[in-house]
């Protein structure tokens, strides 16, 4: 009976490890865990039970679990996972420019003023 299946893979620069492992006949399940610096990342589960009565389970369950284990690890390799990891979030569209109102005087844009005294002087303008 194969016990499990353990890899440490580099993916973007960091080292994630993949673990398969079989809970027996008793608990017929093969679980799959990613994990990064020792936090799940991913798992999957599935269930043997309905063929615990096959006379070769030893060799099905073993592919079974061979399947399920390089399955996260393509899983991991085609960036299923990116966002969990790296925190990626999609680009924004890009803001529309702004544009003075037709009616506001141009302002210099070369001022000795501090930003906070042109955002209260536009803040004051605009209120009349």
């Amino acid at each position: 009976m194969v016990v499990g299946f353990n890899h440490n893979v580099m993916y973007k620069g960091e080292r994630f490890h993949i673990q398969t492992e079989d809970s027996g006949i008793a608990n017929p399940h093969i679980i799959t865990l990613l994990y990064r610096g020792g936090t799940i990342i991913s798992s999957k589960k599935t269930s043997y039970a309905d063929i615990i009565k096959i006379e070769n389970l030893e060799q099905v369950v073993e592919e079974l679990m061979k399947e399920q284990h390089k399955d996260m690890l393509r899983r991991l390799k085609a960036a299923e996972f990116d966002d969990r990891i790296f925190g990626t979030q999609p680009k924004p569209p890009a803001a529309a420019p702004l544009t003075p109102p037709q009616d506001a005087p141009a302002k210099n844009l070369k001022s000795t003023q501090s930003l906070d005294e042109i955002i209260l002087e536009y803040l004051v303008a605009d209120d009349d």
